[in-house]
């Protein structure tokens, strides 16, 4: 039997994707459905729940789901879920579509899935808003009073994105053709959540964290896997292969950088390098509730939360995501409610008296002594050339992400926020 947490929703891993003669026999039907375009986002999310990341969900949800995740982190039967899995269509395509029919799903040119509609309801301005105020508002200073939405419409890529939704929703559930991209450009690194739990197992672990990235890892990331491979059976790097904002750093040079670092710095046995094919839906503290529910599919029950967790400009607190968790229900029912929890670790930074990483915990040395680290903090010094402080990150680390920086033709201007600076410290 095994020791590891069981996948979330009480069903054990829902996994959508069909295998074989009856994949063959779907891609057939799909041909002659009609065919709906989704965006990178919903692509993401089909994916996620072909390959079982997103028990207990078996398709895009339904209006009460909806407002439930909204109102109250539950869907609708009580599950714990701190985003809305929505999948939305035009006014005419939706016209167009009967409650009972099937559809096919297409990405990229291809059809990703086919869909049994079961409910169309639609979003209207205030609606959108609604769930923007719900899912991306938080307690930094651009949150605060009017501000949030004098800045939030051009400035949060979630609320953007939320707002540029079409006007209806669809719900029902799906069947997953195709897993995209991913198990070819990222062989050995895209890993399903059977994958990794067969992976624990191999190695008898029974207890794992999990860190996520979208940046490259710099020093701090480094130190709080470690703290973790200190207390735990072994760590978990999982990076969002999917799609980012403009300005981030692409897939495939981020992963190659873990590996470097890795291979340099790192037990092996102790850390996996993996991916995941999600883009950022930029929901800070609820993103990063999100971030634990999928990592218990993939058999994770720690995951490390730090300072400014999924982050966007001044939107949040430092310390949201990880206050966050104590906020979100509890019904007693283990298969409904999170069971991957929080591993809260300080603001960490490398301090020159100390002569090493330490944390706001650990260290009573002033803010002249320390080195800020932050994935935004690199990612503007890289992009205008400037000098990598001392101790920011390692070198081989750094020699290879200087190099992808040096290739690029035209530079994305890089925004600092005070989270990222060190200014709130």
């Amino acid at each position: 039997m095994s020791k590891l947490v069981a996948p979330h929703g009480g069903k054990g891993l829902v996994c959508a994707l069909l295998h074989g003669s009856e994949l063959e026999a779907e891609k057939t039907k799909a041909a002659g459905l009609k065919q709906i375009n989704v965006s990178a986002r919903a692509k993401g999310d089909l994916i996620m729940m072909g390959i079982g990341g997103f028990s207990p969900l078996s398709g895009f949800m339904g209006k009460a789901d909806w407002k439930g995740v909204c109102d109250s982190f539950q869907m609708a039967d009580g599950t714990f879920w701190p985003v809305p899995i929505t999948l939305d269509v035009a006014q005419a395509d939706a016209d167009a579509i009967k409650l009972g029919d099937e559809i096919a799903l297409v990405a990229d040119g291809g059809i990703m899935a086919t869909m049994k509609v079961t409910e169309k309801y639609a979003m209207s301005d205030a609606d959108k808003r609604w769930e923007c105020e719900k899912v991306f508002r938080g307690e930094g200073e651009e949150s605060q009073g009017d501000t949030f939405w004098k800045i939030a419409e051009e400035d949060h890529p979630g609320v953007i994105m939320v707002m540029n939704q079409k006007d209806v929703n669809i719900a029902g559930p799906v069947k997953v053709l195709s897993q995209g991209e991913y198990p070819t450009e990222y062989k050995g690194v895209y890993l399903t959540p059977a994958e990794t739990r067969a992976m624990f197992e191999e190695r008898g672990w029974a207890n794992v964290a999990a860190l996520q990235l979208r940046n490259p890892m710099h020093r701090s990331h480094e130190f709080l896997a470690k703290i973790a491979i200190e207390v735990c059976d072994g760590v978990l790097i999982h990076s969002l292969i999917g799609n980012l904002k403009a300005g981030d750093i692409p897939a495939d040079t981020r992963v190659k950088a873990i590996e470097i670092l890795i291979e340099n710095y790192f037990v092996k046995d102790n850390v996996i390098n993996a991916g995941y094919p999600l883009d950022m839906r930029y929901a800070g503290p609820r993103e990063g509730l999100l971030h634990a529910t999928f990592r218990q599919n993939y058999g994770v029950n720690n995951m490390l939360i730090g300072r400014d967790h999924a982050g966007v400009g001044d939107f949040y607190g430092l310390f949201e995501a990880q206050d966050i968790f104590n906020k979100i229900p509890n019904t007693g029912d283990t298969g409904k409610d999170l069971q991957c929890k929080p591993m809260k670790i300080d603001w960490t930074f490398y301090c020159h008296k100390c002569d090493g990483m330490a944390s706001l915990r650990t260290c009573n040395h002033g803010k002249e002594d320390r080195v800020i680290l932050s994935g935004t903090k690199l990612r503007k010094a890289l992009s205008e050339g400037a000098e990598i402080v001392d101790h920011f990150g390692r070198n081989e680390v750094l020699d290879h992400l200087k190099l992808y920086y040096a290739s690029l033709t035209e530079k994305v201007e890089v925004k600092m926020q005070g989270a990222a600076s060190g200014d709130s410290m």
